[in-house]
């Protein structure tokens, strides 16, 4: 199998006869999907706030759910105290996660995220292949791509301020799904005032520091690459103003997602 590991990543099987209802009822986004391809999605607290997001992926008898490996105790656990009575199982598969551009392996599927994330397979083991000298990371910003446990953070991001309409990970058609209401009404009745974004960043400044608009606070330094950075910021606050990150000039041409 060609491309390279992707690192920190955990692939459980949720097998069952209503495994498809039973994450069609808690996750954002349509479960549905699945006849077509991968579908992005993510697990949200009654609150609305994201607590892990995953890629699902149809694969016979049972659904791969593709999540960061720190995420995946918690959400192993949440999502069997939501089982209940349901015919679902929950179990971890060992497979591995590769991923590349250009030209997929036999078995492979795209990344529902984004085009420029290429694609993705699941094998067992290590898979084979070198590691393809692609720096994620600058993908990710140049398309302000969330990472989960870097920009998404649980418990405290919520979704459509980290960007999930355009990484086609929420469905506002779906029926019911935990924190629904929330997001519906992020939606529906308010603007949004803040979010992630990619600015450009000149000078140091390590992921984590505050930015600041004529020194006020207006957000936060993620991740960074090639002169450019993924940015969580108060649009009210930081839109034509000086913007600042410790010791790094901060610009932002005002567009957001």
């Amino acid at each position: 199998m060609t491309g390279e590991r992707a690192g920190d990543r955990t692939v459980l099987a949720i097998g069952g006869s209503d495994r498809t209802e039973f994450l069609q009822g808690l996750v954002s986004n349509d479960v549905a999907g699945l006849a077509e391809g991968p579908v992005y999605a993510a697990l949200l607290t009654p609150q609305g706030k994201y607590l892990a997001d995953f890629l699902l992926v149809a694969d016979g008898a049972r659904i791969l759910l593709d999540v960061a490996t720190p995420l995946a105790p918690a959400l192993t656990k949440r999502l069997a105290l939501y089982r209940l009575r349901a015919d679902v199982t929950i179990e971890e598969t060992g497979l591995t996660v590769r991923r590349g551009l250009g030209d997929p392996p036999p078995g492979a599927v795209a990344d529902p995220r984004h085009p420029a994330l290429g694609w993705r397979a699941y094998g067992d083991g290590d898979g084979g292949g070198g590691p393809a000298a692609v720096d994620w990371d600058a993908i990710r910003v140049a398309h302000c791509i969330p990472e989960s446990g870097v920009e998404l953070i649980p418990e405290d991001s919520y979704i459509l301020e980290c960007g999930f309409e355009r990484l086609h990970g929420v469905s506002h058609r779906k029926s019911w799904y935990v924190g629904q209401e929330v997001t519906a009404r992020m939606k529906h009745k308010t603007e949004l005032r803040k979010g992630l974004v990619t600015v450009g960043v000149a000078g140091p400044a390590a992921p984590g520091t505050e930015i600041t608009a004529d020194g006020k606070p207006a957000g936060r330094l993620f991740t960074r690459a090639d002169g450019r950075a993924i940015a969580f910021l108060r649009f009210d606050r930081a839109r034509g103003a000086e913007l600042r990150a410790s010791a790094a000039t901060v610009t932002w041409d005002g567009a957001t997602a």
